[in-house]
């Protein structure tokens, strides 16, 4: 039986694996590097970067393939990311054809695989003929929090996690990823936002006071970074003002 190594690497510095990651990684025999374009190429470089850093099993091998884009103009948002899964199930299906009856192949997920990544379910489509183990990875959410010298949470109150599109009014601390939309602009002034992007890398940018005040700062550093690098991982954090 072959064995799937769905593997959390952090939010971008090499630094935030964890001894469980690195262990999992030197049992691969094929690690998979996901291609996202020219514009993304420094993200297929850390994982290359993290390879070489941790992998002393020369045994193993990387195999980039190319991840296809969504359909961000089908209307019907559900309908256009299954379609998406299921086309990168077929590529997954194909990636295990690398590797060796009872080997092990490795997915090197961005951040933690069970937070807002698809990768577990795509795996779950394929046929059951293999083993699955996940690897926990440091989150954008606990970059955020480190870079900012917070806590996600404040005594006894909870906190909500959501994407921009579902942001709405904001009742408790709240952790917004996934946010093209700058969604933040239609929030109440008056909440304190906790804003990063680009979080563990040298990269990294950090805004935070009254949205009211930082809202406009953010949009244009936002704005800025995008056209330097051709892409942003941003994540912030809203909560009422004390």
């Amino acid at each position: 039986m072959k064995t799937i190594l769905i593997v959390g690497i952090g939010s971008g510095n090499p630094e935030h694996l964890t001894m469980q990651a690195i262990n999992a990684l030197n049992r691969a025999d094929v690690l998979f590097i996901p291609d996202k374009g020219a514009d993304k190429a420094d993200l297929a470089a850390l994982r290359r970067d993290i390879v070489a850093r941790y992998v002393t099993n020369r045994a193993s091998r990387m195999v980039p393939y190319s991840v296809p884009r969504r359909d961000a103009a089908n209307p019907d948002y559900g309908a256009g990311v299954d379609a998406w899964h299921a086309a990168l199930a077929e590529i997954f299906r194909s990636l295990l054809a690398e590797v060796p009856d009872n080997g092990a192949g490795a997915f090197l997920v961005w951040g933690d695989p069970g937070l807002y990544d698809s990768t577990i379910r795509i795996v779950e489509r394929l046929r059951a003929d293999h083993a699955v183990e996940i690897i926990p990875g440091i989150s954008a959410i606990q970059a955020l929090t480190a870079a900012h010298g917070i806590a996600l949470n404040r005594i006894g109150e909870p906190v909500h996690i959501t994407t921009g599109r579902k942001l709405g009014a904001v009742t408790d601390d709240t952790i917004v990823m996934l946010d093209g939309q700058t969604a933040f602009l239609n929030a109440d002034p008056n909440l304190d936002i906790f804003w990063g992007a680009y979080l563990g890398t040298p990269d990294e940018i950090t805004v935070a006071g009254r949205l009211g005040d930082v809202r406009d700062k953010i949009v244009a550093t936002r704005k800025a970074a995008r056209e330097q690098h051709g892409w942003i991982m941003d994540t912030y954090l809203l909560r009422k003002r004390d």
